[in-house]
């Protein structure tokens, strides 16, 4: 069998030796074109030195790296905010020690008693209230004494403006709060506070004729000129003669008030005019009762 195979095969002739050459190599750098440099350092996918940015850059608004899970959150941002809300608190700041519930406290202490200077600071100096005692300003303000004849069920409560005296003196026709002379108690049985309408301004000459007419000659005219008084009915008028006929001069720095019920007011026609410090303000809103509420 080994005879036949070897008749029946092909014949091979032996291949020479593969010649001495060196194996296929890349290009070099200087065959590419581009000189040799250092060894560049291989990238680290994780690495965070490509995110890394100089503190205060423009592209990062917070201190530090931003990509560092050390400084997220923004420690500057979080402590500054902490700093920022307790600044507002000025009892933290004056007494750091301090309880909460007591500082709670304190603090509502300051605020009633604020609120409390607040309100007087006002009636001091800017809007004081004050209540109708008597039926002398009948109908334009009401009381609440029928026997005097007063026509509502319960006084007017009215605010003066009191500042308002601060930037001029007072009109012809203005309701006024005032303390009275010392005259007024002795010719009225009574002083202290009144509140009544400005007739005559300093200098002026004050007339009431056979009908209760008031008529006002200036300082320095020779005629008098009859006041309009659409605030008082003529009943209202006819009703007090004890003045008709008579005449008065105001002084300078003085005013002459009256009451708009001229039968049941004791005015500057018995006891004199207002000298200019005892006006404490003008009236000019009524705030109770509901159905007098409104300005005058």
């Amino acid at each position: 069998m080994s005879d036949e195979f070897e008749q029946k095969g092909p014949d091979f002739e032996e291949e020479d030796e593969a010649p001495s050459e060196p194996p296929l190599e890349w290009p070099s750098s200087r065959e590419w074109g581009r000189p040799p440099g250092p060894e560049e350092p291989s990238h680290d996918p994780y690495s965070r030195e490509p995110y890394s940015r100089e503190p205060n850059s423009p592209r990062d608004p917070y201190s530090g790296d931003p990509y560092s899970a050390d400084s997220y959150p923004p420690q500057g941002v979080l402590q500054s905010h902490v700093t920022q809300r307790r600044s507002r608190d000025p009892l933290a700041r004056l007494f750091p020690g301090l309880p909460h519930g007591v500082r709670v406290g304190l603090d509502w202490i300051l605020t009633i008693a604020g609120a409390i200077l607040i309100v007087l600071a006002l009636k001091q100096w800017v809007v004081n209230p004050y209540r109708i005692p008597s039926s002398s300003m009948e109908p334009t303000l009401n009381c609440a004494k029928p026997a005097l004849g007063c026509q509502g069920e319960s006084s007017d409560r009215v605010l003066a403006c009191r500042i308002c005296l601060d930037f001029g003196p007072p009109s012809r026709g203005d309701i006024v709060v005032f303390n009275t002379p010392r005259e007024a108690a002795l010719k009225c049985g009574e002083g202290g506070t009144f509140v009544k309408r400005v007739i005559g301004l300093p200098g002026e000459t004050v007339q009431e004729d056979d009908f209760g007419n008031i008529y006002i000659r200036g300082p320095t005219s020779k005629t008098a000129v009859k006041l309009k008084e659409p605030y008082l009915s003529s009943k209202a008028r006819l009703a007090d003669s004890a003045h008709f006929g008579q005449h008065w001069k105001v002084p300078s720095g003085e005013y002459f008030m009256m009451g708009d019920n001229r039968s049941q007011s004791c005015d500057s026609r018995s006891w004199g005019s207002v000298p200019r410090n005892k006006l404490i303000g003008t009236v000019f809103f009524v705030y109770w009762p509901p159905d007098r509420i409104g300005f005058r």
